[in-house]
């Protein structure tokens, strides 16, 4: 033999090269994942921060205008002017919690990992399944 390793030798050479390169994609993807959960929870703390914020002003002033719709019709029609603001405040509510449920149901966690990983598994295939040359 012209060279100094053997099948065995170069087998196991290009098996660790194998395994090395699968773990650097590996760890790539790994990486990838923990970019985007950090992204999403200072997404959601940014989210969370901003809601309440908005809840409490809403709240406010949800609460002044009924007051003020009772205090104008305090005179003439006190009960109808409270019962319309309460109705038109809690249809208001149910139709904001809907709309939240809705939102909440997207899946954005993980979206890009997991494209990057059905890519790779589609290249992997195509890979296997293209002709020899």
């Amino acid at each position: 033999m012209a060279s100094g390793e053997g099948p065995v030798q170069r087998l196991f050479g290009i098996s660790k090269r194998l395994l090395a390169s699968l773990l650097a994609t590996g760890e790539t993807r790994l990486r990838l994942a923990v970019v985007e959960l950090e992204e999403e929870r200072a997404r959601l703390v940014t989210l969370l921060l901003l809601l309440g914020l908005s809840l409490v002003m809403l709240l406010l002033g949800l609460g002044m205008l009924a007051l003020l719709v009772v205090v104008l019709f305090w005179e003439t029609h006190r009960l109808a002017a409270i019962i319309i603001s309460a109705a038109v405040l809690l249809g208001g509510g149910i139709v904001i919690a809907l709309l939240s449920l809705r939102l909440a149901r997207r899946h954005t966690l993980l979206k890009d990992t997991l494209a990057q990983l059905a890519l790779d598994r589609q290249l992997i295939e195509d890979h296997r399944e293209s002709p020899r040359h």
